[in-house]
C-alpha cells in the first residue's frame, strides 16, 4: 500500500501505530492514532484507537488526557478492561484515588488471576488507607491550632507555635484542604490584623501553602480576603512582611494565569471559570498603590516587581499584549509620578534607593512590549504630556519632578527619554542647574546629565558641552555627593573607545586618576550606599582600560566593598558591579579582525583597533586568581538571589559571562562550587538573554565535566541542568559548546535510569545522534560516548532494535576506524547493546561485509580496553545464535581467542576469562574440540 492510501486507512494507521508505539516512538504512535481517528466512522474501531491513543498519553505522562481517551473508549465497550485499566492509572496519577480503585476493582473481577489488576488494586487499597489515617490526623491538628489561636488567653509562645505549625500542614495537600474547609481564611484574615510581625508572617505564609498551584482555591481566597486587604498589609511598614506578602501575591498571579494549564487542573478536578476579572482586579490595586502617600517605599517597591513580572507577554510570539495597553491605559500616569518623585523634596510617595531604577525596568518592559508605531507613538505622547505639564508650571519642585522622570526614562524606554529630553528648555534646564547651589537639585540634574551622556543620540552634545562642566563641578564641589557623580559623567564620557587601546578620550593617566578616586569612594564607608554604588557606576566604564583592571584586582580593599555592596538592599549596583566584573574578566565578546583585513586598513589609513598589553591572557588568568581570593562568587551567588527589577537579562548575562570566566580553569572549578557557583548558574540558564543562556550553560558543562555532578548539584538540582545542557546541542553555539555539552550529559547519563528518562524527555538522544556525525573527530567521539551510557536505557535500545535504520551499521563501522576514543566508545555501545538486546547480533553480518575484520581487528588490538569491548561482542554474538558461532570459529576469530583465552603475561584476567567462556560456548555447540581434543590437532568438525 502506497504512503497515500495508508494516510487514508484508519486500519493501517492503526497498525503503523502499534509499530511505532512497541519501538518506543510515543509520539509518532500518537500521530497515527490521531489520524485515524479523524478517518474512522465505527464505533468499535474508534473505541480501539481511543484505547490505543491513552497508553501513548500515559507514556507521555498526560494523565488528564489518557483518563479522557480511556472514557471515550469505556463509553463504548464498558466491557473494554485495557481501557478500563488504564483509566485507573490515569486516575491514580492524577491523585483521584476513588475513582480508580472502582475501575481497578472492575478489572480485577473481570479478570481475576491477571497480577498487574491485583498489585494496582492492593497499591491503590494501601494509598487510600494511608489517606484516610492522614486526614483524619491532620483535621484534628487543624482544630488544635485552630482553637490556641483563637484562645485570647493562651500565651504569646504557643500561639506563635500554632501559628508557624499552620504554615507547616499548609505545605501538605491534605493540611490544605482542612485549613480551607475548616473556615481558614477567616480565621487567618483576623491574624492578618494581628500587631505581631511573626503572627502576620505566618498568617501569610499559609496562605502561600493554601494557594500554590491551586487555581480554585486562590480565587477563592482572593475573593473573600480582598485585594485591598493584600495591598494594605504589603504597604504596611515592615519589610519581612511586605517582601512576604509581596511573595503570597506572586503565588497567587501564578496560580491563577499557570491554572489551566494539565498539572494543575488535575490537582482542583474541575473546569474553573476564566480568572482574567480576578486578575485585573488585582492588577488595578497594584497600580493605585504606585502614588499612595500611606504605603512604604518596599511595599511600592514590590508593587513593581510584581507588574514587571506579570503583565509583558512571557514570549513575543504570543500576539496578544493587551494587558500591557491596559496597564499603559490605566496606569501609565501613575507609574511616572513614581519616575518623578525626589526623595528628598517633601511631595511625592515614600521611595527606597531601588525604585527609580525599578520604574525604569517596568516602563522598559512595558514599552518593548508594544507591537506598533500607533502603539509606541501613544506611550511617547503619554510620557511627553506628563513631562509638560511638570516642566511647564512655575516653580523649580515642578521642575525637578520633570527632569527626574526624564531620567528614569533615559534608563528605561531610552528612545522615549531621548524624545522628552529634546524637548524645549529641558537641556538648559538640565546644565543651569547642575550649577545650582542646593545640592538636591544639582543632584538630580547632574544624573540626567549622566543618563544622557549615554545615549548616542546626546552624546556629541554633552561631550562638546558637558564635560567642561562636569570637570568644573568635580574640581570645585566640596560636596562628595556631587563629586561622585560628576566624575561618572566624565567616566562614561571618557569610555567612549570601549576596549580599544587607541581611542582614548583623556590624557594619559587620566582614566587611573579618576579609577583612583572612585576607588577612594567605593571604600569610604561614611558615603551613603547611592553614592558608593556611583563609584562602582564609574569603575565600570573607566575598566575598558586595561591599567585601571589592573590596579583594581590589585586593591583588595575595593573589591571587597565592591562585592559587600553587590549583596546590600541597594539593588540599583547590580549592573554596575556585573559590567565591571566583565570588564575585569575580559569576558566581553570580540571579535578578532582578520589579519588581511587589518593591512589593507592601514594601508588605506583607517582606524585599527589595538588590544591593550595588558590584556593578554597571562594577565587576565591572574586577575580571575585576584576576584575568586576577594570572594567574588558569593557576591555573584547573592547577586541572582535578588528578587528586584534591577534584576535585568542584561544584568544577569553579564553575570553568566563572568561565571564562565571564572570556571575556565579546571582548578577553579571547586572553589566555584564551593562557594554555591553551581546552584545560581541553573537559573540563569533559564531566565536570561538568548547570549546569557548560552554563557551560563556553558559554565554549567565545564562544572559537570570536570566535578561530580551529584556533588555539585545536590538533590534534585542535578535535574534541572539537563535542559540547559541539550540546549548547547544547537547549530548556533559553537563545536567547543557542542563538546563540552556532551562531555557533561555523558557524565549525567551515567548516573541514572532517572536522568537518562530525563534526558529522552528533553529529546536529546536525536541530537546526540546527530553528532556522532560530525566531521570533528573530537565531537564525534563524544557524541558516540555519550550514546554508549545512553543506551543502558530500554528506551534508547529499542531505537536500535527498530528496523530501517543504520544506527547499528554507524556502530560497527566505527569500531573499525582508526581514531582510538571514537574506536572504544562504539566498540562500548556495541558490547552493551549485544548484551542487552540479543537480537541485535544476528543483524551484524548484514550491517556491512567487513564485519568480521572489525571484529578481528578489536580482538588484536593492542589497547586493552579495545580488546576486552571486542571478546564481550564476539561473547555476545556467540550465545545469541549458533550459525554466529560457526562463522566467527571458521575464522581466525578461533586463533585469537584460543591465545587471549591462555593470558600470560600483560594478559587482563577480564579478557582471558571472557575469551575462555567463548570456547567453552563454542564447545558446548559442537562448533569446536574441547581443549583436550584441539590439543591433539585443531578440531573443527560439529
Amino acid at each position: 500500500m502506497s504512503g497515500n492510501e495508508k494516510d487514508k486507512d484508519p486500519a493501517a494507521l492503526k497498525e503503523e501505530g502499534n509499530t511505532l508505539f512497541k519501538a518506543g516512538d510515543m509520539q509518532g504512535a500518537l500521530c497515527c492514532y490521531t489520524k485515524a481517528l479523524k478517518l474512522s466512522d465505527r464505533q468499535a474501531e474508534s473505541a480501539v484507537l481511543y484505547r490505543n491513543r491513552s497508553a501513548c498519553y500515559l507514556k507521555l505522562e498526560e494523565y488528564s488526557k489518557a483518563e479522557a481517551d480511556a472514557s471515550k473508549a469505556l463509553d463504548t465497550d464498558p466491557g473494554d478492561v485495557k481501557a478500563r485499566f488504564r483509566r485507573a492509572q490515569a486516575f491514580q496519577k492524577l491523585g483521584r484515588l476513588d475513582q480508580a480503585f472502582l475501575d481497578a476493582q472492575r478489572c480485577a473481577q473481570l479478570e481475576p488471576k491477571n497480577k498487574a489488576f491485583q498489585d494496582l488494586l492492593r497499591q491503590l487499597g494501601a494509598h487510600i488507607q494511608q489517606k484516610s489515617l492522614q486526614q483524619n490526623s491532620t483535621d484534628a491538628r487543624v482544630q488544635q491550632m485552630f482553637s490556641l489561636l483563637l484562645d485570647g488567653s493562651a500565651n504569646d509562645s504557643d500561639r506563635q507555635k500554632a501559628a508557624q505549625n499552620l504554615v507547616v500542614l499548609s505545605r501538605e495537600d491534605a493540611g490544605a484542604e482542612q485549613i480551607f474547609r475548616n473556615d481558614g481564611v477567616k480565621l487567618i484574615q483576623r491574624l492578618l490584623q494581628s500587631k505581631q510581625e511573626d503572627v502576620v508572617l505566618s498568617a501569610l505564609r499559609t496562605l502561600v501553602g493554601l494557594c500554590t498551584g491551586h487555581q480554585s482555591r486562590t480565587m477563592a481566597i482572593v475573593n473573600e480576603l480582598g485585594m485591598e486587604q493584600l495591598c494594605a498589609v504589603m504597604g504596611a511598614g515592615a519589610s519581612t512582611v511586605s517582601l512576604a506578602a509581596c511573595h503570597l501575591l506572586q503565588v497567587m498571579f501564578e496560580a491563577l494565569t499557570e491554572g489551566m494549564k494539565r498539572e494543575i487542573r488535575g490537582k482542583d478536578e474541575a473546569i474553573l471559570p476564566e480568572p482574567s476579572k480576578e486578575l485585573r482586579s488585582m492588577l488595578r490595586h497594584l497600580l493605585e498603590m504606585m502614588p499612595a502617600s500611606n504605603v512604604s517605599g518596599v511595599g511600592r517597591d514590590g508593587a513593581i516587581n510584581l507588574l514587571v513580572k506579570q503583565v509583558p507577554r512571557k514570549s513575543l510570539k504570543n500576539p496578544d499584549n493587551s494587558l500591557t495597553l491596559w496597564v499603559i491605559d490605566q496606569g501609565l500616569k501613575k507609574i511616572l509620578e513614581v519616575a518623578g518623585t525626589v526623595a528628598e523634596l517633601s511631595e511625592g510617595p515614600p521611595l527606597t534607593d531601588n525604585s527609580h531604577m525599578s520604574c525604569s525596568v517596568l516602563l522598559s518592559k512595558l514599552y518593548d512590549d508594544l507591537k506598533s508605531d500607533k502603539e509606541r507613538e501613544n506611550f511617547n505622547k503619554l510620557c511627553e504630556e506628563y513631562v509638560q505639564a511638570h516642566f511647564s508650571r512655575s516653580g523649580l519642585d515642578a521642575k525637578l519632578r520633570a527632569i527626574q522622570t526624564v531620567s528614569v526614562l533615559l534608563q528605561g524606554p531610552s528612545d522615549v527619554g531621548n524624545r522628552t529630553l529634546e524637548m524645549s528648555g529641558m537641556i538648559d534646564a538640565v546644565i543651569s542647574l547642575c550649577a545650582s547651589e542646593d545640592v538636591i537639585h544639582q543632584q538630580v540634574a547632574v544624573e540626567a546629565l549622566i543618563h544622557a551622556a549615554g545615549k548616542a543620540k546626546r552624546a556629541s552634545f554633552i561631550t562638546a558641552n558637558g564635560v567642561a562642566l562636569l570637570k568644573d563641578l568635580y574640581k570645585k564641589s566640596e560636596n562628595d555627593r556631587i563629586r561622585v557623580r560628576a566624575l561618572v559623567g566624565l567616566c562614561k564620557l571618557g569610555s567612549a573607545g570601549g576596549t580599544d587601546f587607541s581611542m582614548k578620550q583623556f590624557a594619559e593617566g587620566s582614566t587611573l586618576k579618576l579609577a583612583k578616586q572612585c576607588r577612594k569612594w567605593l571604600c569610604n564607608e561614611s558615603l551613603p550606599p547611592t553614592s558608593r554604588r556611583w563609584s562602582v557606576e564609574g569603575l565600570a566604564y573607566l575598566t575598558f582600560d586595561a591599567d585601571v583592571k589592573e590596579d583594581l584586582v590589585q586593591d583588595k580593599n575595593a573589591l571587597l566593598a565592591m562585592c559587600e555592596l553587590a549583596k546590600s538592599e541597594d539593588k540599583t549596583v547590580l549592573f554596575a558591579v556585573g559590567s565591571t566584573l566583565v570588564n575585569c574578566t575580559n569576558s566581553y565578546d570580540v571579535e578578532k579582525p582578520d589579519p588581511q583585513m587589518v593591512e589593507l586598513a592601514k594601508y588605506a589609513k583607517q582606524h585599527v583597533p589595538e588590544e591593550h598589553p595588558k590584556d593578554a591572557p597571562s594577565y587576565v588568568e591572574k586577575r580571575l586568581v585576584k576576584l575568586l581570593e576577594a570572594g567574588v562568587v558569593s557576591a555573584l551567588v547573592c547577586m541572582v538571589k535578588q528578587e528586584s527589577p534591577a534584576l535585568t537579562e542584561a544584568c544577569r548575562e553579564c553575570i553568566a559571562r563572568v561565571f564562565l570566566a571564572l570556571v575556565e580553569r579546571q582548578e577553579d572549578r571547586g572553589t566555584v562550587v564551593a562557594q554555591g557557583g553551581g546552584k545560581a548558574l541553573i537559573p540563569l540558564a533559564s531566565d536570561n538573554t538568548d547570549n546569557g543562556k548560552i554563557k551560563a550553560a556553558q559554565a554549567l558543562a565545564k562544572i559537570t565535566i570536570t566535578s561530580n555532578p551529584e556533588i555539585a548539584f545536590p538533590g534534585e538540582r542535578i535535574y534541572e541542568t539537563v535542559r540547559p545542557l541539550v540546549s548547547l546541542l544547537s547549530l548556533e553555539c559553537t563545536l567547543l559548546q557542542n563538546f563540552e555539552a556532551l562531555m557533561a550529559l555523558t557524565n549525567l547519563a551515567g548516573i541514572s535510569e532517572r536522568l537518562r528518562q530525563k534526558l529522552i524527555k528533553e529529546k536529546a538522544v536525536p541530537k546526540i545522534e546527530g553528532y556522532m556525525f560530525e566531521e570533528h573527530d573530537l565531537v564525534r567521539a563524544s557524541a558516540t560516548e555519550c550514546m554508549c551510557n545512553m543506551v543502558l536505557s530500554t528506551e534508547v535500545q529499542k531505537q536500535y532494535l527498530a528496523t530501517g535504520n543504520d544506527r547499528l551499521k554507524l556502530l560497527v563501522l566505527y569500531s573499525g576506524e582508526e581514531d582510538e576514543r571514537l574506536r572504544k566508545a562504539a566498540a562500548g555501545t556495541l558490547a552493551m547493546l549485544t548484551a542487552e538486546q540479543p537480537e541485535l547480533c544476528a543483524r551484524i553480518p548484514g550491517t556491512t561485509t567487513h564485519w568480521l575484520e572489525i571484529v578481528q581487528a578489536l580482538l588484536l588490538s593492542e589497547i586493552t580496553d579495545l580488546r576486552h569491548r571486542g571478546v564481550v561482542i564476539v561473547h555476545n554474538m556467540m550465545q545469541a545464535e549458533k550459525s554466529l558461532a560457526e562463522t566467527l570459529m571458521e575464522s581466525e576469530a578461533l586463533e585469537i581467542l584460543s591465545v587471549l583465552a591462555k593470558g600470560g603475561e600483560g594478559m587482563p584476567e577480564a579478557v582471558s576469562k571472557v575469551a575462555q567462556n567463548c570456547l567453552d560456548k563454542a564447545v558446548e555447540y559442537g562448533v569446536i574440540q574441547s581443549r583436550e581434543g584441539r590439543e591433539n590437532g585443531r578440531g573443527t568438525e560439529p
